[in-house]
């Protein structure tokens, strides 16, 4: 048997507790913040086209736009569908397909926006002002989908931060044991390719529909990598240290 050294202990079975617990710790908040954001895409994306459940279609809405529609329509069919009744809603698209004129927003618009829109919409930094009537005449025009602007601010801290977590969680899984060296270094690349991908399709989207199946394959393609460096982790970490078995190996040795 191979003999333990200085390096030897470097890999996750072989981890002191507290190191152990580092890890741990950062783990489980990554991946309950990975699942709150599945959860809000599907809540946001997820009812760009009135349904639950993420599909192309929504994906298409949410970046090229549904150009048959007003902005304005096109959200409350969708994702601001239960922000108000049925009644109220059918009276905004209405006065945007009447060409949103200002006297019918003042009399008639307005009153419900502020009832029902403008907790939101008023008050939260990143969401357009609808009380402004330059703001609602403008999302009241054919829906182009997402902006240059929005997707400029959402690329960058898409890249910056979603990758940061990818590095880290790569870091961890560079301590496992038993798996192929390049299926390790084939797990530990991909979220940032898929990632990139993800980034890139929402623009060729922006510009041609058809890119949207793109989106869908790199959010899976990185979901299902990190989902496998996230359980290879915590068994390593809490299951192979109590099997019985010593594990003399330095990781990081090619």
């Amino acid at each position: 048997m191979k003999q333990p050294n200085k390096t030897t202990w470097f890999n996750l079975p072989s981890l002191g507790l507290s190191i152990r617990m580092l890890f741990t710790g950062y783990l489980l908040t990554i991946g309950f913040g990975l699942v709150m954001a599945g959860a809000q895409i599907l809540l946001t994306h997820g009812m760009a086209d009135g349904k639950l459940g993420l599909s192309v279609d929504d994906i298409v809405y949410s970046y090229y736009g549904n150009r048959g529609n007003s902005k304005l329509e096109a959200k409350l069919n969708g994702s601001m569908k239960d922000k108000a009744p049925e009644d109220i809603r059918a009276k905004m698209i209405r006065w945007a397909r009447d060409g949103a004129s200002e006297e019918a927003w003042k009399t008639d618009v307005k009153p419900e926006v502020d009832l029902y829109c403008a907790g939101c919409h008023g008050n939260m930094p990143g969401l357009p002002a609808l009380t402004n009537y330059d703001v609602m005449k403008e999302i009241a025009q054919a829906d182009q989908g997402a902006s240059v602007d929005s997707l400029t601010r959402v690329s960058h801290i898409h890249l910056f931060g979603i990758a940061f977590i990818f590095f880290l969680m790569g870091f961890i899984f560079s301590f496992s044991v038993g798996i192929p060296k390049w299926l390790k270094e084939v797990t530990i690349l991909m979220p940032f390719i898929f990632l990139i991908l993800d980034i890139i399709s929402w623009w060729l989207t922006k510009w041609h529909p058809g890119f949207a199946w793109f989106t869908m394959i790199g959010g899976v393609g990185y979901s299902l990598a990190s989902s496998f460096m996230w359980f290879t982790c915590m068994y390593q970490m809490w299951v192979m240290p109590y099997n019985g078995k010593d594990y003399y190996i330095n990781t990081w040795e090619d």
